[in-house]
């Protein structure tokens, strides 16, 4: 551009050029200003929605994870004493496949329960606000064997073992089973009622599977 020889106009046109440049650098400072905060409240929003869907539960979930917890936890204790005690490879085998599934379980939900500011039952099957809870306190529990049945279990071996073990654990199952049912229908939290629904589906087939090796149809 020829910058005119006339000093009035060449100050008048300088001025104008740069108001201009002023303006144009306000503006684009202003959208990207208005962009960014946008983008960034979307982002918070987005962020606050998905929590606060994730984290919505009710007394059914809390009940949920506080019961099953101990009820997990007894089925790992019986569990556990197939490896020493069971004469068939096949109840050692049903035997480590609750290990593995239902040890993670615990695992989350124990997660769970510290999301929610809620009482974690210890691995004595108590919890903090509910203090001395054992064997015999959960055996109104669906399916919880008492201390005796467990005292019973620990003294037995061989096929004797194996008898008790898959009668008992049948029954421990369908407790689980019942007790995952209610969650399913009643329970809010996503999370939970899915891992009720596997927990049904899982546990009805090993039930069929102990059945059968008990002789039953």
């Amino acid at each position: 551009m020829t910058i005119p020889r006339n000093p009035t106009r060449r100050a008048a046109l300088v001025a104008a050029t740069a108001t201009a440049a002023v303006v144009l650098a306000a503006c684009g400072s202003g959208n990207g200003g208005d962009n960014s905060g946008h983008s960034g409240h979307d982002s918070a929003s987005s962020s606050a929605t998905a929590a606060a869907t994730a984290g919505a539960h009710n007394a059914q979930d809390v009940s949920f994870a506080q019961g099953m917890i101990p009820h997990h936890q007894q089925a790992l204790e019986m569990a556990g004493l197939a490896a020493g005690r069971a004469s068939s490879a096949q109840v050692k085998d049903l035997a480590s496949r609750i290990e593995k599934a239902q040890d993670p379980e615990i695992t989350t939900m124990t997660g769970w329960l510290k999301s929610w500011g809620e009482d974690v039952p210890t691995s004595g099957g108590s919890m903090g606000s509910m203090p001395g809870m054992d064997h015999s306190s959960h055996s109104a529990m669906p399916g919880m064997m008492a201390t005796k049945d467990m005292d019973r279990l620990k003294k037995a071996s061989g096929k004797g073992f194996d008898t008790m073990f898959l009668a008992m654990m049948v029954e421990h199952h369908k407790g689980a089973v019942e007790m995952a049912t209610t969650e399913r229908n009643k329970g809010r939290y996503e999370p939970a009622t899915a891992m009720a629904d596997d927990i049904v589906t899982a546990q009805n087939a090993e039930i069929t599977e102990m059945n059968k090796l008990l002789g039953k149809s």
